[in-house]
């Protein structure tokens, strides 16, 4: 029997199955619709149990987001049911227009959805926990932590969650990251990189994610958290002497803040002969885009810097 809060799993992999209060948890559909869209438009079959209780798939409830997000567009439901059934390329091609736009999400991304919903810290532990040690780190990192954090970011955005719910979902990823970094292996030769926020910059989950791919490859790591002290980066740098070091702003706060920082830290970065220095982020892309730095290189995205 399908309960409120539990998820099946068949002995293949992630199968999940949901009751309908679980898919208006995620989709933000109310049951009222759902049950609607499924009579009307029948682009959805969920099955249904002994006591005529409806359960959804993963696939039930990514087909609900799109025709949502299609009629957000200002598609009626019929057509938008009509695309995804007669032109799936096409209507796949819209979506991919903007990235934010784009929902598919695995079972483990619409669990943690839901619990988020309730604010679980618990249950989105194990939650990550499970996605971890099923998919390993980089698929953990790229299927699960990504989407996710877009996602809790977006309903934000959307007044859909509300300032604790955005905040008891990142806080726990970002809480599961570190315990991750702490126990990861790695060579006692291998290079350091550190990362770094900018001082006034309070986003680090970014800085976590850049990171933790790093060591995927076999860099040591070492973080400088949220909003460090004026000159704390400067003295780490000297004292450990990496081979990278990643500097972040989401914001352009730590620039307004010190409009001399930049200056001073470019300055330092140049005189760091055998140490490379790149900065990311989108804050520091909106405040820099007409500056140009002597030694700092300017990069659109940090996780490309793996692959130069």
């Amino acid at each position: 029997m399908a309960r409120e809060g539990v998820t099946f799993v068949s002995q293949t992999g992630m199968t999940g199955i949901y009751t309908i209060q679980q898919v208006s948890n995620v989709t933000g559909l109310s049951k009222q619709v759902i049950r609607k869209w499924e009579e009307r438009y029948e682009f959805i079959q969920p099955e249904r149990l002994e006591n005529g209780y409806r359960v959804y798939s993963e696939k039930d409830v990514n087909a609900l987001l799109r025709v949502k997000l299609l009629s957000e567009k200002g598609y009626s439901i019929k057509q938008a049911v009509d695309m995804l059934e007669k032109e799936p390329e096409q209507t796949e091609s819209l979506f991919l227009e903007e990235p934010s736009d784009y929902k598919k999400f695995n079972d483990y991304v619409i669990q943690l959805l839901e619990k988020g919903t309730y604010c679980d810290e618990v249950e989105i532990n194990l939650i990550l926990q499970q996605a971890y040690h099923h998919l390993g780190l980089e698929l953990f990192i790229s299927k699960v932590i990504i989407p996710f954090l877009q996602e809790v970011g977006d309903r934000w955005e959307r007044d859909e969650w509300d300032e604790y719910q955005e905040a008891v979902s990142s806080m726990s990823v970002r809480d599961y990251l570190i315990q991750i970094r702490k126990t990861f292996q790695l060579r006692d030769d291998a290079p350091l990189v550190i990362g770094a926020c900018l001082p006034d910059e309070h986003h680090e989950l970014p800085m976590h994610i850049v990171l933790l791919q790093f060591m995927l490859r076999g860099w040591k790591t070492v973080l400088v958290g949220a909003s460090p002290a004026p000159g704390a980066i400067e003295s780490l740098v000297q004292k450990l002497k990496p081979k990278l070091v990643l500097l972040s702003a989401s914001t352009t706060l730590p620039f307004e803040k010190d409009p001399k920082l930049i200056r001073r830290l470019d300055h330092f970065a140049s005189e760091q002969e055998h140490i490379t220095f790149y900065l990311g982020g989108m804050g520091s892309h909106m405040y820099l885009k007409e500056k140009k730095l002597k030694s700092i290189h300017l990069s659109e995205d940090l996780e490309e810097i793996l692959k130069k």
